[in-house]
């Protein structure tokens, strides 16, 4: 259900979920279909083998950032509202020297948060 009038809190979610995710949804979607991404994160119990948590969100984060405003509903700003606090988390847990190819930052990327860009 998409709203007709988004509150301040609103604003605020989609703002920093804006600024958290520095993807564009062609480079996420380029990025989840990599070998790399398909294998960091952390897997829902019971589903071995399956697909990990960020990997999901990294498909609602594409269906997200391709949607109006006006479509977004609580259950969209409850997860941008999730992926603002991953990429914050993540983020103060930088390791140290190159992070290029480094699963820390490839986790990142299925948030839809490229570190080096």
């Amino acid at each position: 259900m998409s709203r007709t009038e988004p509150g301040h809190e609103d604003r605020d979610t989609y703002r920093e979920f804006t600024d958290a995710v520095n993807m564009s949804p062609t480079e996420l979607t380029r990025w989840l279909d990599s070998d790399e991404s398909k294998h960091v994160g952390w897997h829902k119990k019971g589903s071995p083998g399956g697909e990990s948590v960020g990997h999901e969100s990294g498909r609602k984060i594409i269906d997200l950032l391709r949607r109006k405003r006006a479509e977004l509903s609580d259950a969209d700003y409850r997860h941008m509202r999730k992926v603002v606090g991953y990429v914050h988390r993540h983020l103060a847990q930088r390791p140290s020297g190159d992070v290029r190819d480094t699963r820390w930052r490839w986790s990142l990327m299925n948030w839809g948060h490229d570190p080096l860009k």
